[in-house]
């Protein structure tokens, strides 16, 4: 397959992995993840997150994606999408500090919550996979990717280490994956 721009690479991958590759998916992510780690760095830097956080937001970046793919309208270009999603990442991760941000409602317009019947019925999927990890997994998952929360602080909430908390996510994200590829 022969590919111009970096992002017509990853839109042709996640189009496959959409359609169930799990190759395409793989090439997606290992390519794409520099640029998450990048450009989630360079926003931090500009609303002073350390650097020791960036990691996090990229998971959450990741995990995020990973759920939310079918979203993605395939017409158009991935890149403004997946920038769409770092932002909003760090932008919870700068309000999980206690300080507040205004964006402007321009900015976001295309991630506010959708009406379509479909959108529901995929969020209702995702419960459906979340209720099905055991109830730890269950717990980081939703306190990292959904509240926003950092490894750390849900590591302490949960009286556990940061490398167990990690692990504990790797194995709930892997976990999720399973369950999509199957539901596909």
């Amino acid at each position: 397959m022969e590919f111009g721009s970096r992002e017509e690479r990853w839109a042709a991958w996640m189009r496959a992995a959409i359609g169930g590759d799990a190759s395409a998916y793989r090439q997606f992510l290992e390519s794409v993840t520099p640029f998450l780690r990048g450009t989630a760095a360079k926003r931090c830097s500009q609303l002073g997150i350390s650097r020791s956080e960036v990691e996090d937001i990229v998971q959450n970046v990741l995990l995020a994606m990973h759920l939310k793919r079918g979203t993605w309208d395939q017409s158009r270009p991935i890149g403004p999408w997946l920038a769409a999603i770092v932002r909003n990442k760090v932008i919870d991760a700068f309000r999980s500090r206690g300080r507040r941000i205004d964006i402007p409602i321009e900015s976001v317009i295309e991630t506010l919550a959708s009406t379509d019947p479909e959108a529901d019925s995929e969020s209702h999927s995702v419960r459906r996979m979340l209720a099905s990890l055991k109830d730890v997994q269950r717990s980081i998952v939703m306190s990292v990717s959904v509240q926003g929360e950092s490894v750390a602080q849900t590591a302490k909430r949960l009286g556990m280490s940061e490398g167990a908390v990690r692990v504990a996510l790797h194995r709930a994200l892997k976990s999720l994956a399973a369950l999509y590829r199957d539901k596909i």
